[in-house]
Parts: C-alpha cells; structure tokens; sequence
C-alpha cells in the first residue's frame, strides 16, 4: 500500500472513489467485507493530501470517497421516480448524483477537519490517529442521522448483518457506537495508513484484532444464550399480509378494487396452524382515506369484516383526515382495528411522526410552493406531522411500538421516559423501490432497532421484504421482493433490556470525546517539548 502515499491530483481522487465504493459494498446486501479496507484508505489519502494545499485536499478526497459510498448505498432511490417515467424519469439520474453528492460533502467536512486537527502541533503517530479519525467521521455520521430531518441510512456501524455475532455490539453501543468502534478497527487493520513506526503499527493492529474477537465472541455467546428462548404455545400469532402490489398500481384509481381485495383475500386465508390473533397490513395499503373505507354501508367494510376473525385486530397502515381550523390534515398512520360482533371498532392509531422531507412533506413549504419546486416533485398537500413517538396499547394486545417506513432507521427512536414496548410493528412501502437492494438495506437497518431495544420486530411491506425478526436481530421468517403471501408466527419474546436501552448514546459520546481530545493533549505535549 505504500505506493498510495506518492497519489496526487485525479489518481488520489480515482483511489478515493474505489475506497468508497469499497466500504459501500461492505453493507449488506452485498456483504464485501473486505471493502471495509476502503475505510483504511481513506485515513492514508487523508494523511498523504498535498502539502501545499492540505485542507482542500483532504475536502475532495473525503467527499469523493463520500459520493461514491452514499452513490452505491442509495442508487435504488432513481426507481422512486421511474414509477412515472413520463413525469419524473428525467429526474431519477439528479436525484442520485445530488443526493449521494450531498452526502457527500459531509464526509469531505471530516476529512478536512480531520486533516487539520492530525497535523497541527506535529503529526500525531499510531492509535491517536486512528482513533481522531474514527471520533470525526462518527460524529459527522451522528450529524447526517439527526440534522435536516436526519438520514442514517447505511452507517458504517450497521455494515454487519444484523443478527450476526458482531451486530450484537449495538445492544451496548447502538449504531452510532458501532459506527466508531467499526471506523476505528477498519483504520486499525490497514495500519501501515496510520503510522510510520513499526512497533506502533503492530501494536495497533494486535488491539484492533483483540478488539474484533471480543466483539465476535461475546455477539455468539449471546446469540447462543439467545437460542433457549424460543415463543411458546400462549404467545400471541401473527399473520404478515405482502399482497405484492407494486407502487404504479397505487396511482391508478382504477385498481383500487383489486388492491382491496388482494389484501382482503390474504387476510381471510386459513391459517396452516391456530388461529392469529393479529394481523398487519404495510404502510399506506390501502391507497384511500381510512373514513371511506370503514364508513358503515360500504362494500369494502362489508369484505373487511368477512375477512377478519371475531376479535381479530388489524393493524393497517393507513391515511387518516382531520378537520382543522386552516382546513384538513393528512396523516400517514397505523390503525389498530378490531371486528367485534357488532362491527368494527377501531381501537386507537399511531401516525408516523418523522415524515419524509420532499416525499410527505414540503420544507419551507411557502418558498418552494413560490418557486414552482413544489409542483415539480409533486408532494401535493403532503402529510401532518403526528406528535412524538410512544408506545400504543391496544386491548388484546401487547404493548407495541408502531414506527412507520423511514422511522425505523432511527436509533432510540422512542424516548425513555415511555414504557418499553414488548414487540415493534413496523410497517413499510419498499414498493418505491423496486427489486433493489434498497428493500434488503431497510430490513437490515431496521433490525438493528430490535438488537438496541431487545425487543422482536414485524415487519410488513407491500412487496417485500417483510420479515418476523427477533431480539437478536435475527429473520426467523421473511417474504422476499415480489412475493405474494402471508407469514403466520409466534411472535418471539422480547428480553431484558439491553445496556443501549438505559445509556443510549452515552458510551457513544464518551469515545467521541477521548479521540476528539487526543490531537489537542498531543499539541500539548509538542508545546511542552
């Protein structure tokens, strides 16, 4: 590798834009875990930018690096606009190269600071480096997760498939945790990036090394603790309706009929053992208000309660209206439905509080409306923002947390000061993205939700991929990309909470600290010299 640190002008950029795309295809579902090496690569790039204009180097190698990750990582978000080709197909290729250029100017930031913060007071050798590397780029990976919405999609602490040995790391440090100890022991492994003594690169790689057994074996002992709980014979059944209804039928008024009965018909289908006691329809199933379809009289009532068992629940995601002073609200929600002898009765709902920013709803909805930026994505009257996420207690069930599509990318979603919940309905429309990684990426991600809380989560999505996961983060069963059925499962007992349940991201902090603290100890020590 020594050959990296003579790369000037566009072959360290070109070197830049492999080790990114290398780290991208480390995450699931391609699964290189070699690419990690890529991280490696970029602290050598980092540490090798021209000397004449070191800052602005670092910038355009980190962002380059950055681009080409976040480009391989959210590809699958052109499909979005190819449901209407006529309309958006033009936009698809700006839609990527904007937002994977986006994103990337954040890991351009890092670099840069990285740079700065390594050579000032004298170049700091060995684990200092590595470990001020692994605190900046995590933090700005805390930054990309929380500001302007937030959009923690494919973070470099969620590379491992979750319900393996090395994923159970995020019941202690959760995924920005992960993000750190991953960027440190990716930086570590490729060490000769990181100093120029031998006796420091030895002992740094045998760290790291320690490090990643510790991780592996303490992930399979309590994996293997995890295998004697298993959901016995009173544990609740669920059924998981995927009716396999692609994201163009939604647009048409026309199909409404047959998505109806497509999920009705899934719903009703007898069940190979007992009976389930619930049953979960995908995010916006049904592309209609909720008030219409359950209105009494209406055939699509009349069929709803010809599908359902007595006592039987749904929970359905949905559109659901309120009147208001400035006029009617739009929420994107899940109900909790129950047909009882005189009907349906719906027993309370949740609507999903962190929307999609151009997708639900419109930013500075005023500006972009006068701008004609509005009509061109074509958000319409977009969604209401529901109120702070909590746990939602339907009679009949346990506790559940509802999270809604992109809500499930969020570590510690759901404060502490709720209950915890004993299971998680999340419920999804994948059917944006076609047969992408991107349905493989979000069920991944939204496992690791399960390991941080140590609760199971079901997952429902239109056209897959909709999964009964445990605790553990592990896919007991799963309906893959253009699949129609239903899954019908116990639903697995939730454990004790984990430490990230109670810490949340304090360890996180705490690491973050000790690295961004080392540059300015080792200026110190320079000084005092």
């Amino acid at each position: 590798m020594t050959g990296l640190s003579v790369l000037r002008g566009w072959r360290a950029v070109l070197a830049a834009v492999v080790a990114g795309s290398a780290a991208a295809l480390a995450q699931p579902p391609f699964g290189f875990l070699p690419g990690l090496f890529g991280y490696s690569v970029l602290l050598w790039l980092l540490d090798t930018a021209a000397a004449e204009q070191p800052l602005r180097s670092a910038f355009l190698r980190g962002w380059a690096t950055g681009a080409a990750y976040f480009t391989i990582s959210t590809w699958w978000v052109a499909e979005a606009f190819l449901v209407d080709v006529q309309a958006h197909g033009w936009q698809a290729p700006f839609a990527v190269v904007f937002l994977a250029g986006g994103l990337g100017l954040l890991w351009g930031a890092a670099g840069a600071i990285y740079r700065w913060l390594s050579q000032s007071g004298g170049r700091m050798q060995g684990a200092a480096r590595i470990l001020t590397f692994a605190a900046i780029f995590s933090v700005f990976e805390w930054f990309r997760g929380h500001a302007l919405s937030g959009f923690p999609w494919d973070l470099p602490g969620e590379t491992w498939r979750a319900g393996g040995a090395i994923s159970q790391g995020a019941a202690v440090f959760g995924a920005y945790g992960m993000s750190f100890i991953t960027l440190a022991l990716a930086a570590a492994l490729g060490v000769r990036a990181s100093t120029d003594r031998r006796r420091d690169r030895i002992v740094a790689a045998v760290v790291a090394f320690a490090v990643l057994c510790l991780l592996i074996g303490g992930g399979t002992i309590r994996l293997a603790r995890g295998q004697l709980l298993s959901a016995d014979a009173s544990a609740l059944r669920v059924r998981v309706v995927q009716g396999n209804i692609d994201q163009a039928a939604k647009w048409s008024p026309e199909a409404f009929r047959k998505i109806f009965d497509t999920y009705v018909r899934l719903t009703g289908q007898p069940p190979a053992g007992r009976q389930p006691e619930v049953v979960i329809w995908p995010e916006s199933a049904i592309p209609a208000n909720s008030a219409d379809y359950l209105a009494e009289g209406t055939w699509t009532r009349a069929a709803l309660m010809g599908a359902l068992q007595p006592g039987q629940i749904l929970l359905a995601g949905a559109v659901r209206t309120e009147l208001s002073v400035s006029g009617t609200r739009y929420f994107n929600t899940v109900l909790a439905i129950r047909r009882d002898s005189g009907g349906l009765t719906v027993l309370g709902h949740y609507d999903k509080h962190h929307l999609v920013p151009f997708g639900e709803y419109m930013p500075a909805d005023g500006l972009m409306s006068a701008i004609g930026f509005k009509k061109l994505v074509n958000v319409g009257e977009g969604f209401t923002e529901g109120p702070a996420p909590a746990p939602l207690s339907v009679p009949g069930l346990p506790t559940v947390q509802p999270l809604v599509c992109y809500e499930s990318l969020f570590p510690a979603y759901v404060a502490n000061d709720h209950p915890r919940p004993a299971w998680i309905a999340n419920v999804s429309n994948d059917a944006w993205f076609g047969k992408t990684s991107g349905p493989w990426q979000h069920l991944n991600l939204a496992s690791y939700r399960g390991i941080e809380e140590g609760v199971p989560l079901i997952r429902a999505t239109p056209t897959g991929v909709s999964a009964v996961v445990d605790a553990y983060g592990r896919p007991l069963a799963r309906l893959g990309p253009g699949q129609e059925g239903v899954i019908d499962w116990d639903l697995p007992h939730a454990i004790a909470s984990p430490p990230y349940r109670r810490l949340r991201d304090w360890p996180f902090w705490i690491i973050v600290l000790v690295g961004l603290a080392l540059p300015f100890v080792h200026r110190q020590k320079s000084r005092n010299a």
